[in-house]
C-alpha cells in the first residue's frame, strides 16, 4: 500500500483520539527564601480544540481516499 494511505490512517486515529483522551499538564509554582523552598504542583487535563480534531479527521479521510484511489489506478 502507499505511504499516503498509512499516514491517513494515523491522522484519522489521532483525530478521533484527540476528541476523547485529555492531555495531562503539570505546573509547578514556587518560592524560595534563604534556605527554605515552598512550591505547589498542580495538574490539569486539557482536551484539544474540536476544530483541531475535525481538521485531523478530515485530513486523514482525505489522505485515505487519495491513497486508496492511487492504488486502484
Amino acid at each position: 500500500m502507499k505511504p499516503l494511505f498509512w499516514i491517513g490512517i494515523v491522522l484519522l486515529v489521532l483525530g478521533v483520539a484527540s476528541l476523547v483522551v485529555p492531555i495531562p499538564r503539570t505546573e509547578r509554582q514556587g518560592m524560595s527564601a534563604g534556605g527554605m523552598n515552598v512550591s505547589v504542583q498542580t495538574q490539569h487535563s486539557e482536551r484539544v480544540s474540536p476544530i483541531v480534531s475535525a481538521v485531523l479527521i478530515l485530513a486523514g479521510a482525505g489522505m485515505l481516499f487519495a491513497g486508496r484511489s492511487a492504488v486502484k489506478a
